[in-house]
Formats: C-alpha cells, sequence, structure tokens
C-alpha cells in the first residue's frame, strides 16, 4: 500500500514537473522555430500534425475501457482474464495501426483537393510529405496504448513520467541543430517518429519483464471484446468530439484561410494545451482509484469528496494561469512569437475562459465511465462539436482566427458548462452546488490578487521584461499568500506544511 501510496504522490509531482518542463521547453524552444521556419512554414506543420491527429479517433476509446474491464477482472482476483484482455487488445490495436495507415493514404492523397484553394502547389507537397511521416508515428502509437494502459492500471507512475520528461527534453535538442542547419520542418516530424518508436520499446520493455505483463491468446471470448466495443463506442463519440473542438479550427484555417492564419491561431491554442496539460496531471493519476472505487461499490459520497478534492486543488492552480494570462498574456505573446500574432492573445483568452470549468471537473469523467454512464456526455458532445463545426466555417471565413475560437467557445460554454453540470447534479450523483461552493474561498484569494495586480499595472505599465517577471512575481507571491491565509481548508494547509517538512513527498 505504501508503495502505491509513494507512485501515486510522485506520479502527481513528476506530472507536474513534466508539465514545467514541457512549458519551459516550449517557451524557450517556440520562438526560435517560429523565427527559424517562418510563418508559413510553422503554419503547414501545424496543419499536417492537425489533420493528421483525427487518425487517433481510430482508437475508437478502447484506451479507456480497459481500465473498468481490467478492475472488473482484478477485484475479483481473474487473472487468467487480465491476460486474455490483454490479448484481445493487443490485436485490436495492431489491427487499428494498419488500419490508420490505410485510412493515412487516403488523407495524403486528398490533401490537394482540400487545401490546394487557400495554398501553393508546392505548399501543398510539403503538408503531404509532413503527414507521411505523421502517419507512421501515429501507427506506431496504437499498440502503445495497451503498454501505458497497463502501467497506469498498476499505478506505475515514476516511470511514465520520466519517460515524457527524457522525450520532451530530447526533443529540441534533436530537431534545433537541424533547423539551425537550414532543414525545414520535415525535421520536427521525423524526430517525432524517432522518440515515438523510442518511447514504445521502453514501455514494452518495462511492462514484460519489470511488470511481467502477460498475454494469452488461446480462450479468448468475442463476447469481451463485443462489451468492450459497447462501452466504447460512447466514448469514441466524445473524442471525435473532443477532436473537433481542439484541432478543427486549424484545419478550417487552412481551407479558408492560409498557413499564416494557421499560424496565429495555433500559437494562441497552445497556451490552452498548456493549460488542460495542467489540469489532467492531477486527475489521470487517480483513473485507477476512481476505477476501482466503483468496482468495489463505494458509495457517492466517497466519490463526491474525491471530485470536490481534486477539483479544488486543479482550480486552485488554473485560475492562476488563467488570470496570469488574461493579465501579462499579451505582453508575453507580443515578446514572444513576435510581430504579426497579436491576435493569438485573444484566441487563447477566448478558448480558455470558459474552458477552466470542464477542465477543474474532469475527474468527473473518469467516474462516469466507471459506472457506465458516459453515454449521455459522449451524444450531447458530438451535436454540439458538430454544431461549432457548423459555424466555425463561416466565422474563420469572415473573422479569421479569432472567429473559429469564438464558435469553440460558444460549444464549451452550452456543452461543457451547463448540460454538462446539470447532468453531473441530476443523474451522476455529484453534488455540483456543493462543488461551487467549495470554490468559494479561494476564488476570495485570487480576486484580491486581481485586485492588485491591476491596480499595480495601471501605475507601472508591462512594457519590459523585467516589468513582466516582477509583476507577475508579484501577483503569484500574492495570491500564494493569501491562498494560505483564507483559501486552503484545514486538510489542505496540513498537506502544504508537510510538503515543506519532509524531504521526500
Amino acid at each position: 500500500m505504501n508503495k502505491k501510496v509513494n507512485q501515486l504522490k510522485m506520479g502527481t509531482l513528476l506530472s507536474y514537473v513534466t508539465i514545467i518542463i514541457q512549458n519551459l521547453c516550449a517557451i524557450i524552444y517556440t520562438p526560435i522555430m517560429l523565427r527559424l521556419l517562418g510563418q508559413n512554414e510553422y503554419g503547414l506543420y501545424q496543419l499536417g500534425s492537425s489533420t493528421v491527429s483525427y487518425l487517433g479517433l481510430l482508437s475508437f476509446g478502447f484506451g479507456s475501457s480497459y481500465m473498468k474491464f481490467y478492475f472488473g477482472y482484478k477485484v475479483k482476483n481473474q487473472e487468467e482474464e487480465i491476460r486474455k484482455l490483454n490479448s484481445i487488445f493487443l490485436l485490436v490495436f495492431l489491427g487499428l495501426a494498419a488500419l490508420s495507415c490505410i485510412a493515412g493514404s487516403g488523407m495524403i492523397a486528398s490533401a490537394d483537393k482540400i487545401f490546394g484553394s487557400s495554398l501553393s502547389a508546392a505548399d501543398v507537397k510539403q503538408v503531404q510529405k509532413l503527414m507521411l511521416i505523421l502517419v507512421i508515428s501515429m501507427a506506431v502509437t496504437f499498440p502503445n496504448i495497451i503498454f501505458e494502459c497497463y502501467m497506469t492500471a498498476h499505478e506505475r507512475y515514476i516511470f511514465q513520467r520520466i519517460m515524457l520528461i527524457a522525450v520532451t527534453v530530447l526533443n529540441p535538442f534533436i530537431t534545433l541543430p537541424l533547423l539551425l542547419m537550414g532543414y525545414r520542418s520535415t525535421v520536427l516530424v521525423a524526430a517525432n517518429l524517432i522518440l515515438t518508436l523510442f518511447r514504445t520499446g521502453m514501455n514494452i520493455y518495462y511492462c514484460m519483464f519489470k511488470l511481467h505483463m502477460k498475454f494469452q491468446f488461446h480462450g479468448m471470448q468475442l463476447n469481451v471484446l463485443k462489451n468492450v466495443g459497447t462501452f466504447s463506442l460512447y466514448i469514441f463519440l466524445n473524442e471525435i468530439a473532443t477532436q473537433i473542438n481542439l484541432n478543427v479550427d486549424k484545419v478550417i484555417l487552412g481551407a479558408v484561410q492560409g498557413a499564416s492564419v494557421v499560424a496565429i491561431y495555433s500559437v494562441g491554442s497552445q497556451f490552452n494545451q498548456y493549460f488542460i496539460s495542467m489540469s489532467t496531471a492531477v486527475s489521470n493519476v487517480f483513473i485507477p482509484r476512481v476505477n476501482k472505487m466503483v468496482a468495489e461499490k463505494q458509495g457517492d459520497e466517497i466519490l463526491n469528496k474525491l471530485f470536490v478534492r481534486i477539483g479544488r486543488i486543479q482550480y486552485i492552480i488554473l485560475s492562476a494561469v488563467l488570470t496570469g494570462y488574461l493579465l501579462y498574456g499579451k505582453f508575453f505573446i507580443r515578446k514572444w512569437a513576435g510581430e504579426g500574432y497579436d491576435a493569438a492573445y485573444y484566441v487563447g483568452a477566448m478558448v480558455m475562459i470558459p474552458y477552466i470549468v470542464p477542465l477543474i471537473q474532469n475527474i468527473g469523467i473518469e467516474i462516469q465511465r466507471a459506472k457506465n454512464m458516459h453515454k449521455f456526455r459522449s451524444i450531447i458532445y458530438f451535436i454540439i462539436a458538430f454544431a461549432n463545426l457548423g459555424i466555425s466555417i463561416p466565422l474563420g471565413k469572415y473573422y479569421g482566427a479569432v472567429g473559429t475560437a469564438f464558435g469553440t467557445t460558444l460549444s464549451t460554454i452550452i456543452g461543457n458548462i451547463i448540460l454538462m453540470n446539470w447532468y453531473y447534479h441530476k443523474k451522476v450523483g455529484l453534488n455540483i452546488i456543493g462543488f461551487i461552493k467549495s470554490m468559494i474561498q479561494p476564488s476570495i484569494s485570487l480576486i484580491i490578487a486581481v485586485i492588485i495586480g491591476v491596480s499595480v499595472r495601471r501605475v507601472f505599465p508591462v512594457d519590459s521584461w523585467a516589468a513582466f517577471l516582477s509583476q507577475a512575481g508579484l501577483f503569484l507571491g500574492i495570491y500564494a499568500i493569501l491562498l494560505y491565509l483564507i483559501g486552503l481548508n484545514n486538510d489542505e494547509k496540513t498537506i502544504v506544511k508537510q510538503m515543506f517538512r519532509q524531504k521526500n513527498i
């Protein structure tokens, strides 16, 4: 038990270490990449990546399904059934890898028809070249899913996070020298393929030789696959909706505006990706625990406590990040990305402001799935995502990056905030009113810190890196002090004290 607790605590800590390293690498590396590649070439890279990312939908949500079925067998000590489950999922993902190659070939062949009206012939060829390497990389990720799931089920977060850190640090060290030598965006996707192969190989080794993962291909029962498929169907619909809401804007802009506008949108939406990663750093390590709690039929009261506890942690962190972005992000983007990216600030703000609500509630998604109550969410998201697609096409055509961002904002408010909170409260058994009340204390700390931050900014404009760093540091420092004094509850204060008292967590 102590070993698992240490894995959980270290996994959470390393998740944030990973995010800090990823964000630092991106903050340092992205502006260099923007200047070396240029706005058009960077836009082509983002366009190719966003288009191929839709192949990820071919996972059909099977990865999320693994946890539910694994713990269904684990609590009954059915080790043979787990071995058969591993075999079924491995064969499924190998088949999906082959399918992704076929579908990817069709996407590459169709690139001229999709982007030919807004891109030059040379740009279309470059996008096709990028897509070819990205399709191969995507195919490799499919069989890797089963090994990632197996490690997560065993709560081996330390190895997973160390691998992420290694890949994050290696990427710029591989690509930057090649970019400085004059190579184009092709080296970015080639490096990604190499690192994907490396990570997959290490995951396989760890599962087979450290966790002693077993497979049993004889005696596999197809009815298990049928049950997995039924459960995964609605997760698949949800993933379609997520892909549309997070990536379709770039594809639309590539088709109606061109690569330069895609680059502007990508810079703004990149901050939303950082935002999402900060949220999932906490919730992801609790996925096995949620599935185990539901499999053991623990009550809604315990699940609600976990929901509020994790939500408060996420809110405390994300509200500071969002507010800091709104206060100081415009200066940062102007200096960081360079001239021509001012609209990216508004793209980031429009997407991030409503997205904070579902991000602080994302452990609720795992509770729904563990309870097999994710059907409603998936259907609603699916419908709203296509509504987002419908309104974003004309908005992107006439208003560019900001227009498509508004379409995503609107869909987030209707689907993720209004409808899902109703469903959480009425059907899933989560006390949303109590959840909202639990956010009042940290919100008071935030509001006071914001008032001070705005007042200081009005007297001393943020017009230099020194002013940016000093004012951002002042804001975060005041917020941290106020949090401890009036924002945290007694349990959270105890955790903070323990963190400073103990060298190891």
